[in-house]
């Protein structure tokens, strides 16, 4: 593991006291931040060594990138439509526009120093909206016709995606055609700028996007994590962790010269 990278793992979804329920000898219910294991343990099965970082302030953004390799943006609660010039749409799930901007701005700072990223469901979304994208955000007022909101566990898949040929993601998971989880009722619908869709659902629904001009930076609408036990969703980490390996030698090698 000595030469195993950091990878910033954020969380996203916020658990009120009212939500929280006191174990026996526990602490009291107050505000919580939660992050399912498996963002963690998919890190740590590829070769990572996953750093969960929560909401923090901007001036702590350039230190916290100081010292990782990588980043993965996780799944979580819906965007405020403010972030992207919209009006919320009555079916729209409870926002955080405080982690929002975190979160953006977290991004746009591992963009400026090329940091490899990897982004799931959620996350997929967020950096479409850093670049200036929208979403959809409800996608039963579209023409839908595969599950994209399953009530199945999330290590059963539910509907097929296609990718395209010669992208970063079919070369990654070396397919063209993959099987995937779905747990979303939002979804990408203007393309951030510098972003490729690469990656689409059989009802067109956008399920990846990609950086050409970045040597990883991949959103995929699916949990990945989730599905690991495929070594094709696997290599998603693999790649991310891969990435942040090369970066962290590349960025020791400038810093030394």
């Amino acid at each position: 593991m000595r030469n195993a990278p950091l990878i910033a793992v954020t969380t996203s979804e916020v658990r009120t006291a009212g939500d929280v329920h006191q174990t026996p000898q526990g602490d009291p219910p107050r505000t919580e931040m939660a992050l399912a294991l498996s963002y963690v343990q998919a890190i740590e099965h590829a070769g990572g060594i996953p750093v969960v970082v929560t909401p923090l302030k901007a001036a702590a953004i350039a230190p916290l990138l100081d010292h990782v390799g990588g980043l993965l943006i996780s799944g979580g609660p819906d965007l405020e439509p403010a972030a992207y010039g919209a009006d919320p749409h009555p079916k729209l799930g409870p926002t955080e526009p405080e982690i929002d901007l975190f979160e953006l701005a977290l991004i746009r700072a591992a963009e400026r120093r090329r940091l490899p990223v990897l982004a799931l469901c959620r996350g997929a979304q967020v950096i479409n909206v850093a670049r200036g994208g929208t979403l959809h955000q409800h996608l039963p007022d579209l023409d839908v016709r595969a599950d994209h909101r399953q009530t199945t566990p999330g290590t059963e898949t539910v509907h097929e995606v296609e990718l395209e040929s010669g992208s970063l993601i079919a070369e990654v998971m070396g397919a063209e055609h993959v099987e995937v989880n779905s747990f979303h009722h939002q979804a990408i619908d203007k393309v951030g700028r510098g972003l490729r869709v690469t990656g689409r659902c059989e009802d067109g629904i956008v399920e990846v996007v990609e950086a050409p001009r970045r040597e990883f930076f991949l959103g995929v609408q699916w949990h990945a994590e989730s599905l690991t036990a495929r070594p094709e969703h696997l290599a998603l980490f693999e790649g991310l962790v891969d990435a942040a390996r090369r970066h962290r030698m590349s960025d020791g090698a400038s810093r030394a010269a």
